[in-house]
C-alpha cells in the first residue's frame, strides 16, 4: 500500500467532518433566526400513575400505609413518630432533635458503627431525624433485603441506648453547626423571626437548640422523651415499592408487632400561636457589626396543613418559590441587589408561617425591606394575571409528579401527608386541587393571612448601616445586639 492510498481516506474523513460543521452551524443559524416572541405554553399535566396508598392497623395501634409501585425493584420504608420538636421542654431546645439523630448511634445490639456496617451490607443506610410533630427513621433497600432493613429500623426505633460518648459527640457536632448558623444574617435572621411570630407557643423556639440549650441535655431527658412518645399507637410505618397490602402487613407484624407502649401516652402540647403573632413587636433588629451583608425575613402566619392547603402552595410559587417567582425577579434580576429572594410555606399540623427572605448588602436592607412588603401588598390588592398563574402551576404540579417516581420521593410525599393528618389518598387529588386553584382564591388568601399587621420583619446585620433609617418609620426600635439575643425567650428575643 503506498502513502497516496492511505493518506485518500483521511482526507476523506476530514472533508465529511468539514460538512457535518457546515451543516451543524447552519441548522444552528436557522434556529436563531426563528421569532419566538413568546414562551411556549405549558403543556396540559399528563395524569399521575399511583395508586392510592393503603392503610392498614397492628393490634397494638401501629399504622401502616402502603403506596404501591409494581416493577420497581427497591422499596423505601419511613417509621414516623407523631411527635417532634414541638414536645421540647420549655428549658430543654433541640431535645427532640437530639433523640432522633441518637437513634441510629447505637442500640441494645449493636454499636453506631455495626449498625452503619449492618446496613451498607444491605446496600443502604438508616437515617433519622425530627422536625414539627414528627420523628423517623427512614430507609431504601432492594426488594429481597427489605426484611433485613426493617429489623434494623425497628431495632434503632425500640432499642436505643442513648449512649453518653454518642451524646457528646453529636453534641459537639450540632453546637458547631449553631456556630456557622449564627454567624450567617439570614440563619439568624429566620430563626428569630419564627420566636417573633410564634412567641411562647412551642412553635416557636429553634428546633435544632440554641448554644445554652444544647449543653443541658442530659441523657435522662433523652430516655424520658423517648418513652413518652416512641410508641407504636404514635406511629406509622409507610412503605412504597413492589409490595402488596398482605405482605405489608406480615413484614410490619414480624417487625414491629411486639413493640408495646409503657405507661399512659403524652399530651400533644398546643404549638399553634394566634394568628397575629405572638409577641408586641412587628420589627426587630439584630446588630452583628462584623457582617459583610445583611439577612432580611418578612413572616407571615399561615393556616395550618389541611386548610387551603393547594391554594398556599400556589400563592407561594407565585411570590417567592423559584427562580422566575416575582420576589427574584424583582430583587435579584431586576435590581441585582442579592444572588436570591425566595419565600417558603411552613404549614404545620396545628399552624403555619410563610417566610420570605433574601440577603443583601447592609446598605440595602432597607430597600429590601420595602420590595418585601410591595410584593406581599401586591398580591392583596391585584388579582394574579393568568398566563402568570398557569405558569407557576405547571411547574409546582411537574415538581411533585417527579417527586413521587422514585419509591423514596413517595414513601416522603406519602409520609408527609400523615404528618399533617391528611388522609394518605388525598395524594392522587393534589394536581386536582392546584389545577382548581384561581387568581380569586389567592387574592382571598394574601387578604386573610398576609394583612400588614400580621407581617414580622427581622433584619440582621451591621445595624450602623441601616437602622437609623428602620428607626423613621419605627422610633422605638433598639438594635438588640447578638451577644444578647436569646431565642429561648417566649415574650422578647434579648435578655
Amino acid at each position: 500500500m503506498n502513502a497516496s492510498s492511505i493518506a485518500r481516506p483521511r482526507r476523506m474523513r476530514a472533508a465529511g467532518l468539514a460538512l457535518l460543521a457546515l451543516a451543524g452551524a447552519a441548522l444552528m443559524q436557522s434556529a436563531l433566526a426563528q421569532p419566538y416572541p413568546t414562551p411556549p405554553e405549558p403543556a396540559a399535566p399528563r395524569p399521575l400513575s399511583v395508586q392510592p396508598p393503603v392503610e392498614q392497623k397492628l393490634p397494638n395501634g401501629l399504622r401502616i400505609v402502603l403506596a404501591e409501585r409494581p416493577g420497581v425493584g427497591l422499596v423505601s420504608a419511613q417509621l414516623i413518630v407523631l411527635s417532634g420538636s414541638e414536645t421540647d421542654p420549655a428549658n430543654l431546645p433541640g431535645l427532640a432533635a437530639m433523640t432522633a439523630t441518637l437513634l441510629t448511634k447505637g442500640t441494645r445490639e449493636h454499636s453506631a458503627t455495626s449498625l452503619a456496617t449492618a446496613a451498607e451490607a444491605l446496600g443502604t443506610a438508616l437515617s433519622s431525624g425530627a422536625g414539627w410533630n414528627q420523628s423517623s427513621v427512614g430507609v431504601t433497600v432492594a426488594e429481597p433485603n427489605l426484611d433485613a432493613a426493617l429489623d434494623l429500623v425497628a431495632e434503632v426505633v425500640t432499642q436505643p441506648t442513648f449512649a453518653q460518648d454518642e451524646l457528646d459527640r453529636a453534641r459537639a457536632q450540632a453546637l458547631d453547626d449553631l456556630k456557622v448558623a449564627y454567624a450567617q444574617p439570614g440563619a439568624l435572621a429566620g430563626a428569630a423571626a419564627d420566636r417573633l411570630l410564634f412567641g411562647a407557643a412551642p412553635y416557636g423556639h429553634p428546633a435544632g437548640g440554641t448554644p445554652a440549650s444544647l449543653p443541658r441535655i442530659a441523657r435522662p431527658d433523652l430516655l424520658k422523651l423517648h418513652q413518652a412518645h416512641y410508641r407504636p399507637d404514635n406511629a406509622v410505618l409507610v412503605l412504597a415499592g413492589d409490595l402488596d397490602a398482605a405482605q405489608a402487613r406480615r413484614l410490619a407484624a414480624k417487625h414491629f408487632g411486639g413493640w408495646r407502649a409503657s405507661g399512659k401516652a403524652a399530651e400533644a402540647p398546643s404549638a399553634a400561636a394566634s394568628a397575629s403573632g405572638s409577641l408586641n413587636s412587628s420589627l426587630a433588629v439584630i446588630d452583628m457589626p462584623q457582617s459583610g451583608q445583611a439577612g432580611v425575613v418578612l413572616v407571615t402566619p399561615a393556616p395550618p396543613a389541611r386548610t387551603d392547603r393547594a391554594i398556599g402552595q400556589v400563592a407561594n410559587a407565585v411570590l417567592g418559590g423559584d427562580y422566575s417567582s416575582r420576589l427574584n425577579q424583582e430583587i435579584r434580576v431586576k435590581r441585582g441587589l442579592s444572588y436570591g429572594a425566595n419565600s417558603r410555606l411552613d404549614a404545620r399540623r396545628q399552624a403555619g408561617s410563610f417566610r420570605a427572605g433574601v440577603q443583601t448588602k447592609n446598605e440595602s436592607a432597607i430597600e429590601v425591606v420595602g420590595l418585601l412588603q410591595a410584593e406581599f401588598d401586591r398580591l392583596i390588592d391585584t388579582p394574579v394575571p393568568a398566563d402568570e398563574l398557569a405558569a407557576r402551576k405547571a411547574t409546582l404540579i411537574g415538581t411533585f409528579s417527579r417527586s413521587v417516581e422514585t419509591t423514596a420521593g413517595l414513601a416522603g410525599t406519602v409520609g408527609a401527608l400523615v404528618v399533617i393528618g391528611v388522609p394518605p389518598d388525598d395524594l392522587g387529588r393534589l394536581i386536582d386541587a392546584l389545577q382548581a386553584v384561581t387568581a380569586a382564591d389567592i387574592q382571598r388568601y394574601a387578604k386573610t393571612w398576609f394583612a400588614p399587621e400580621r407581617r414580622r420583619v427581622v433584619v440582621a446585620g451591621d445595624a450602623a448601616k441601616f437602622a437609623d433609617a428602620l428607626k423613621k418609620t419605627a422610633p422605638e426600635l433598639r438594635p438588640i445586639p447578638l451577644g444578647s439575643l436569646d431565642l429561648e425567650k417566649g415574650d422578647g428575643l434579648s435578655r
